[in-house]
């Protein structure tokens, strides 16, 4: 399978002609007899090597990490400060190994193969590696008691660390998902310099708050994205995607904990309210065209969905007649997903619907530059 990342970088390197490409993206589209605006596709592997290159790279970056933490870690019997300090050095240096072969397989697995999976993968424990890096430095100044707040702080600043790294990764090698990481060590560097700053934001619900802010400017950040893009046949089309799957669990987990789902709290009310809440999180999926809103929120409205069937006296089926209703509806969305999303988007304002992605796109002759 290959993305529109990969036609537009055959454009770009002359490998196909403009016309080619327009001529290709139109014969999936017959041939899935369906309009390319409604796939929102992305690529993660595009054969068995990148699943075997995959799980090569994650056995030499646990070994690597394995031989920094022993070179540097706890030796023999220690305890107290001590081995928090030396727990620390051994995180700092396995961390600071990891992301440098990280970057170094990139180079040539991301940079020169384009591989999809081995470039995620390798993204993800870079900038996770960078993080620890700065945690492990900064694990022997937490304190053996009442340490939450001096944590909260140095986990700020290896969330800005992992950050500046994503960064980094991105003007070198401009994965899709990067953009997604980094946004995600930001929220998460917010996240406890408030914790830190002020410690009565570590109550649950204030943090379960907080999340949900960072989900909806998330949100927002990924309809930049495909704002740019509203064509989407751009690498900007990839990035809004990975926005969107980030995003999701940010808004619909903060949401339906404070409903109670999860807490074996549902009333008839709360639960109408979750089943209202997904049909709304359904409509802002299709008037924007991203179907991870609906994904991450799919397992509170069957727990919700099957206790209403419970109190309402199917016990023994209430389970299978959630899976039945939850699975048609959506079955039935997945089929009729183009002509229900002409009727919630037609129904908008004008100069909403020319910031939203198009109903129809036309095939173009040319390819945007991302």
């Amino acid at each position: 399978m290959y993305s529109e990342s990969d036609i537009e970088h055959a454009v770009a390197t002359g490998a196909i002609t403009p016309a080619a490409a327009a001529a290709l993206r139109q014969s999936v589209a017959e041939a899935r007899a369906t309009p390319l605006v409604d796939e929102e596709s992305f690529r993660l592997i595009t054969g068995f090597n990148d699943i075997f290159v995959t799980i090569a790279a994650a056995l030499l970056l646990v070994a690597v990490g394995w031989i920094g933490f022993s070179l540097a870690g706890p030796k023999g019997d220690v305890s107290g400060p001590e081995a928090m300090g030396a727990i620390g050095h051994g995180v700092a240096l396995g961390g600071l190994l990891v992301a440098a072969v990280s970057w170094a397989l990139a180079e040539y697995f991301t940079r020169q193969r384009r591989m999809a999976l081995p470039s995620i993968v390798l993204l993800g424990a870079f900038v996770a590696a960078a993080g620890a890096c700065v945690f492990g430095l900064g694990m022997p100044m937490i304190p053996p008691d009442n340490g939450e707040r001096i944590a909260s702080g140095i986990i700020s600043v290896a969330g800005l660390v992992a950050a500046g790294a994503a960064y980094l990764h991105w003007r070198r090698f401009h994965v899709p998902i990067t953009i997604a990481a980094l946004t995600g060590a930001l929220v998460a560097t917010l996240s406890t310099a408030l914790m830190w700053s002020v410690p009565s934001m570590r109550d649950n619900d204030h943090v379960l708050w907080v999340i949900l802010a960072a989900g909806i400017a998330t949100f927002a950040f990924a309809m930049w994205w495909d704002m740019s893009d509203r064509l989407r046949q751009t690498r900007r089309s990839d990035v809004a995607f990975w926005l969107h799957l980030a995003a999701a669990p940010m808004i619909a987990h903060p949401v339906f904990h404070l409903l109670g789902v999860m807490d074996n709290a549902i009333t008839p009310a709360s639960g109408l309210i979750v089943i209202g809440l997904y049909i709304l999180f359904g409509l802002i999926a299709l008037a924007v065209d991203r179907r991870a809103l609906l994904v991450s929120s799919l397992a509170y409205v069957l727990v919700a969905l099957a206790e209403l069937f419970r109190q309402a006296g199917a016990v023994s089926l209430n389970i299978a007649l959630t899976a039945l209703v939850i699975g048609s509806a959506l079955l039935m969305l997945s089929a009729f997903w183009h002509s229900m999303r002409r009727m919630v988007v037609s129904g908008l304002p004008s100069d909403l619907q020319d910031r939203l992605p198009v109903l129809d796109r036309p095939v173009m002759a040319t390819v945007r530059a991302a």
